[in-house]
C-alpha cells in the first residue's frame, strides 16, 4: 500500500490499464529462463543491440539460485515480458534488489505490460525484504533515465574510467553517428541471427 500510494497518479493508472488485459506474473529459475531469453533477444534485436548469451543468465540462476531469479509477464499464454532480478540481503538499509535486465515485446505494448511488470518487480522487491530497488545505470535524461524517475528513483552519480588505445572515446559510444547505419541493419537480422552471433561481438562493448 505505501508503494502504490507514493506513485504518481499517471504511473498508477497504466499499472491499471495492464490489470484490464489479464496479465499474470510468473517467478522461477531455469524453468523460466527459455520464455525470459525469447523475449530478452527479441527487444534486443529491436533496439539493434548485440544480446548477451543464454549461457550468462543460466550460470546466474544456476550460481545464486536463493538471490537470482526470473520474472515472466504472459498475455494469453504468450511470454511478452521478462526480467532477472537480484536479491542482496547483505545490506544494513534491509537489502538491494537489482534488475540487472528487463525486456518488453514491442507488439504488446497496447499493454502496458511494461509498468505493469514493473509494479510486480518492485512489490517483489518489498517481499524479499529489500529497502533498495536499483534500477540499473541510465544516461541522465535519456528515454531509461526518465522511465526509472517516475517511480521515484533518486539518481546516484557513477564514476567510469577508460582507457582508450587511440581514438576518442565518444567515438565508442552506442549513440555515435558512426553506428547508426549498423544499428538499423541489425534491426532488420533474423532473431536466430542475433542469438547466433551477438553474444560474439556484445563482448566488445564496454
Amino acid at each position: 500500500d505505501t508503494l502504490w500510494n507514493n506513485l504518481k497518479a499517471k504511473v498508477r493508472n497504466q499499472i491499471r490499464k495492464g490489470d484490464k488485459f489479464d496479465l499474470s506474473m510468473q517467478w522461477g529459475g531455469m524453468d523460466l529462463l527459455d520464455d525470459f531469453y525469447d523475449v530478452f533477444a527479441i527487444n534486443m534485436r529491436d533496439l539493434g543491440t548485440p544480446v548477451y548469451p543464454r549461457k550468462l543468465f543460466a550460470q546466474i540462476v544456476q550460481t545464486f539460485p536463493d538471490t537470482a531469479e526470473l520474472g515472466v509477464v504472459k498475455h494469453e499464454g504468450q511470454a511478452i515480458a521478462g526480467a532477472i532480478l537480484i536479491h542482496d540481503p547483505l545490506r544494513e538499509s534491509g537489502g538491494i534488489t537489482q534488475v540487472p535486465s528487463a525486456s518488453t515485446l514491442r507488439n504488446f505494448n497496447h499493454t502496458n505490460a511494461n509498468m505493469w511488470m514493473y509494479h510486480h518487480l518492485l512489490c517483489r522487491a518489498i517481499q524479499r525484504g529489500a529497502g533498495q530497488f536499483d534500477f540499473g545505470r541510465s544516461s541522465e535524461d535519456s528515454g531509461t533515465y526518465r522511465f526509472k524517475k517516475q517511480w521515484g528513483s533518486e539518481p546516484v552519480p557513477t564514476v567510469w574510467q577508460y582507457h582508450v588505445r587511440r581514438g576518442d572515446i565518444n567515438a565508442v559510444r552506442p549513440d555515435s553517428p558512426k553506428y547508426k547505419r549498423r544499428i538499423e541493419t541489425w534491426q532488420k537480422l533474423p532473431v536466430w541471427v542475433t542469438r547466433l552471433v551477438g553474444p560474439s561481438i556484445v563482448r566488445g562493448i564496454p
